[in-house]
């Protein structure tokens, strides 16, 4: 049965206080998944995302992604008037998102005890630098700091030049993304206890997170991993290889038994059973020189007919893409990995697909990211609403 219609988070509201990346990718997620999800903005300029991007027609490409889904009022959170229209928001919600430096929510009137007085209920999923307590935890923390801080900075680039860094704002996002698995554990525990928590989440620890045995590996075996460039120092062959036109395919055949499904495609079955690549071990300790050989290789075949004769093969491989082979790719189109979601201004906006898929009830991008205030009359006019049942209710006999 599919229940596309009752998607998995409908009955959730959630009241977005966040701004820029980390705490509205975790908005972002939730109102993919059906949340209503209510982002508060400064009444004056909004959240700053609205300007940064690639702006197309005086629109934010960027804006458009981040805010899809969600509904935009405006709130002076400095102001006595604006305290109370977030409580009046939170009491009728079941989670609030925010990102400010710690100590600002407290300032505004509006840490977890005001929300809970309001509403015992709600979860209050925070987002920042560093954390909610610590020495640091005063500090400003944006995402690039805390992957620096997080262990993922050092270990991007080529081991000859500082760390770089990655295309998008990975710490910001992967804060996010533990933002709303947080999130969704305090609404499962809520389920059963009826009470809310507080979900602290800092950038640096959700980098950490990502960092695998890192810390281990030094701690106790003595190793400090290091910048590798396009491969995995000891895991091989794992790397970005030419193909006969110009184009790069990324294979990854570290395991033996894979290995060995890439020699036969090679025409060189004869590699897996040579004493330099016969084991995991063998093929890390001659890394350059496999490499050598399994580029030459490419070099010599047009890159479809390459990455065919390896899918016949059972040998994991596939093209470094950019936007323009993805919205080109059958696979793609297949499994509506891009969607196009209908915009008055900016026509039909091709964008990344909710991920992942449910079965019976999947998420769906329902639309882009809406004007500053869009919504304000609806939702104080509900909110009014709201107040007058209630004060009803309170005065029935």
């Amino acid at each position: 049965m599919n229940d596309a219609g009752h998607p998995p988070l409908a009955d959730v509201r959630v009241i977005e206080l966040g701004q820029l990346i980390a705490g509205p990718f975790c908005g972002q997620i939730l109102a993919d998944f059906g949340a209503d999800v209510l982002k508060v903005e400064e009444p004056s300029r909004g959240d700053p995302m609205r300007s940064w991007g690639v702006v197309h027609n005086g629109r934010s490409l960027t804006w458009n992604v981040i805010a899809r889904g969600k509904r935009c009022v405006t709130a002076d959170l400095r102001t006595p008037e604006g305290r109370d229209f977030v409580l009046g928001l939170v009491a009728q919600a079941d989670v609030v998102v925010e990102n400010f430096r710690p100590g600002t929510l407290e300032k505004f009137g509006l840490g977890f005890d005001a929300l809970s007085a309001v509403n015992p209920g709600i979860v209050l999923t925070r987002v920042s630098g560093f954390g909610q307590d610590g020495p640091y935890s005063p500090r400003a923390g944006y995402g690039s700091v805390g992957e620096a801080m997080g262990g993922l900075r050092y270990l991007v680039g080529d081991p000859d030049r500082p760390p770089s860094r990655f295309g998008v704002s990975l710490g910001d996002l992967l804060a996010g993304l533990h933002a709303a698995l947080g999130t969704m554990m305090a609404l499962h525990s809520r389920a059963s206890s009826g009470v809310g928590q507080v979900v602290d989440v800092s950038i640096y620890e959700s980098v950490l997170a990502m960092t695998e045995s890192l810390v281990s590996d030094y701690a106790v075996g003595g190793v400090t991993r290091e910048r590798s460039g396009a491969i995995l120092a000891g895991i091989a062959p794992s790397n970005v290889y030419a193909t006969a036109d110009g184009r790069l395919l990324m294979i990854a055949a570290n395991q033996d038994t894979v290995f060995r499904r890439l020699a036969e495609a090679m025409g060189r079955p004869e590699l897996a059973e040579d004493e330099r690549f016969a084991t995991h071990l063998a093929r890390g300790a001659n890394q350059a020189e496999l490499d050598q050989l399994i580029g030459d290789w490419t070099r010599t075949v047009p890159t479809a007919e390459l990455q065919q004769l390896l899918d016949d093969h059972g040998v994991p491989a596939g093209e470094i893409y950019r936007a323009r082979e993805m919205l080109a790719d059958p696979h793609f189109r297949a499994r509506n990995s891009i969607v196009e979601v209908p915009d008055d201004e900016l026509g039909p906006v091709p964008m990344q697909a909710v991920a992942p898929k449910l079965s019976r009830n999947p998420g769906a991008v329902r639309w882009g990211g809406p004007p500053h205030g869009a919504h304000d009359e609806d939702v104080r006019a509900w909110l009014r609403s709201t107040a007058a049942s209630a004060l009803n209710r309170a005065e029935q006999p």
